[in-house]
């Protein structure tokens, strides 16, 4: 048996603390002494108690802390997983708060802003013709959305500043090839700054959907599929909805069979301008598709440049020309 000084070291807790726990019932000592109200703790108690200290050090109320605990592992992991999130938002909210107080400069490799820019502009369309710029120190963000499909680019700043704000994106559009070249340019003050020479930005008071809210509530891809990028847009159809068929290693769209690495069974349908733009912005050899069923948001991701996302939303398809109804 350990004392409570003894358990309190292995723990990483001091004695006021077990005590503390003692009497919410959280964590009970193996013994306590009739005559001296000393506290004994067996040596398989000191898991469950670095457990309690890392829970609380996460600032996990102690009432969920039990269920964690000691009640079943489907639930404690939702219990962990709503803290998470939780303080996710926290972070976002303080985060912005902050940088709303003390903006400073962010400067980023002109190849990959102007990279960035001819991504993510294309899917601004009305009413939203605009074009989100958030960067909170460690990451760049921009962001658009027609409310069909939502591009995504993250940077990583060579000094990242904090600031939030929202430009047209024909203008940014436009500004691209003076970014791309310049080896750095500098955000700060609403304006692009690169060698002495600066591009005014017209900032908007427009307030951008709540895009991170979309997509951490976006269901868990169970299908993921690598193509060949170029060959998947040129084997979408003109009109009508883009039907595409996946199986083992294999996809099939608008018709034609193209080789793939991934993949289950599934029948989904495209617009095929919308799905044909998320395509054209994104960048390298592949592309891939990771799908949550036939009526989900579908993420486009480059298969080489994971940090460029772009949500598409699919379109009813026929019943009646299903492969199965043939």
């Amino acid at each position: 048996m350990l004392t409570i000084s003894a358990f309190a070291r292995r723990a990483g807790l001091t004695p006021s603390a077990l005590r503390f726990y003692d009497d919410c019932g959280v964590l009970t000592p193996a013994r306590v002494d009739e005559v001296t109200g000393y506290r004994y703790y067996r040596e398989d108690q000191v898991g469950r108690a670095v457990r309690l200290r890392e829970l609380r050090a996460a600032g996990l109320p102690l009432a969920q802390v039990t269920t964690v605990l000691d009640g079943p592992p489907a639930e404690a992991r939702a219990v962990l997983q709503a803290h998470q999130r939780r303080l996710r938002e926290d972070f976002r909210a303080a985060t912005e708060a902050v940088g709303r107080l003390l903006p400073g400069p962010v400067r980023l490799p002109g190849l990959d802003l102007s990279s960035a820019i001819r991504q993510v502009a294309p899917a601004a369309g009305a009413p939203l013709d605009f074009v989100l710029i958030e960067a909170d120190g460690d990451e760049v963000r921009l962001v658009a959305t027609d409310r069909y499909r939502l591009a995504l680019r993250v940077l990583h700043p060579s000094h990242g500043g904090t600031g939030r704000f929202v430009v047209p994106a024909r203008e940014l559009a436009a500004l691209g090839p003076w970014v791309a070249r310049h080896d750095e340019v500098t955000l700060a003050d609403g304006a692009l700054h690169a060698h002495g020479e600066s591009r005014p930005l017209t900032l908007l008071d427009d307030e951008f959907p709540a895009y991170r809210a979309l997509l951490d509530a976006l269901p868990v891809p169970d299908q993921r599929v690598v193509v060949d990028r170029v060959a998947l847009r040129d084997a979408l159809p003109g009109s009508g909805p883009a039907e595409l068929l996946l199986g083992p290693d294999r996809l099939t769209a608008g018709g034609t069979a193209l080789p793939a690495i991934g993949g289950g069974e599934l029948r989904i349908g495209f617009d095929p301008a919308v799905l044909g733009a998320a395509l054209e912005a994104s960048v390298g050899p592949d592309v891939l598709l990771e799908f949550a069923g036939p009526l989900q948001v579908t993420r486009v991701r480059s298969a080489d440049q994971g940090s460029f996302t772009t949500l598409v939303m699919p379109v009813a398809l026929d019943p009646a020309s299903s492969p199965a109804s043939r």
